[in-house]
């Protein structure tokens, strides 16, 4: 019964019942991801749609599916060996906010003393 509740009320954590019966009437499924994203496109005028698995989070789409997803390629990944370049790099989840993130020394979250300016940059000061 929640899982019921959570698809008709809760977006933020996947699709909706609505969005559900919206895809499945005009767009058609291409795939999914190893992540269990799934990927649709419209019948019609070729709009392409991700629902994810879990929270919406739109840095979990890989290399490939984001370049199908952009229209930079016409062909999904699902459709031909893909082998991801050097430079795509894997998923790493968006960590602002917790207590994993990114933080330089000088940070008011991390100690440490921010490094001294190196003599190529004069701070202005009013005159």
């Amino acid at each position: 019964m929640k899982a019921l509740l959570s698809e008709i009320f809760v977006w933020w954590q996947g699709q909706t019942w609505g969005t559900r019966l919206y895809l499945k009437r005009f767009f058609k499924y291409v795939g999914s991801d190893e992540f269990g994203n799934r990927y649709y496109e419209d019948k019609k005028r070729g709009r392409r749609w991700v629902t994810y698995n879990g929270y919406a989070d739109a840095s979990s789409i890989p290399p490939g599916w984001h370049g199908w997803m952009h229209h930079r390629t016409d062909t999904p990944p699902t459709a031909e060996h893909y082998n991801a370049r050097g430079w795509e790099k894997p998923h790493v989840p968006n960590l602002t906010g917790s207590a994993a993130a990114y933080r330089p020394d000088g940070s008011l979250l991390n100690k440490g003393e921010r490094p001294r300016v190196t003599g190529d940059y004069n701070a202005w000061s009013p005159e």
